[in-house]
């Protein structure tokens, strides 16, 4: 991800995380993906809450968000709007997330190498600061990392069937 399509995220999130969970208690934003493509942006917002987030959920959502990106010109240009579920393999994006998820199977992925690997899948062990940088320890297979939080592309929870 770029530097300015990551400025455009934490835009987002900032604007939007008040606004989901004003609207119901215990509806909370999970995570935010802004992308660009070649001739438009898309924003993809992700909101639960307890027992599921349903299509009216979504499409409230939607409707007061498009107006707030809409008024800040975030992102610049023409983008389309998805707000959804996050699915069984919720993405894990937030520092709460890290510590909600504690104990849970999870699916990291890296920017660069750690120990010569990108992908780590295993358990989420702690989220820690450690010499004032935010560490995901993440036990895979009996061998533990510290995956540094800034590398983190994509984390997602692992379903079990």
């Amino acid at each position: 991800m770029c530097r300015s399509t990551q400025s455009y995220r934490e835009k987002i999130i900032a604007l939007v995380e008040p606004v989901v969970e004003s609207q119901q208690v215990g509806m909370e934003l999970v995570d935010v993906e802004c992308l660009k493509g070649q001739s438009s942006w898309m924003v993809r917002i992700y909101i639960d809450k307890e027992g599921g987030v349903t299509l009216d959920d979504c499409a409230m959502i939607s409707a007061e968000t498009g107006d707030l990106l809409d008024i800040n010109e975030i992102p610049p240009g023409p983008y389309n709007l998805e707000v959804s579920s996050p699915g069984l393999d919720r993405p894990i994006a937030l520092d709460r997330d890290f510590i909600r998820y504690t104990g849970q199977q999870v699916r990291i992925s890296v920017a660069g190498k750690i120990e010569g690997k990108k992908t780590f899948k295993g358990t989420l062990v702690e989220f820690i600061e450690k010499e004032g940088e935010n560490i995901v320890v993440i036990n895979v297979d009996g061998r533990v990392y510290d995956i540094p939080h800034g590398m983190i592309v994509r984390s997602n929870l692992q379903y079990e069937f």
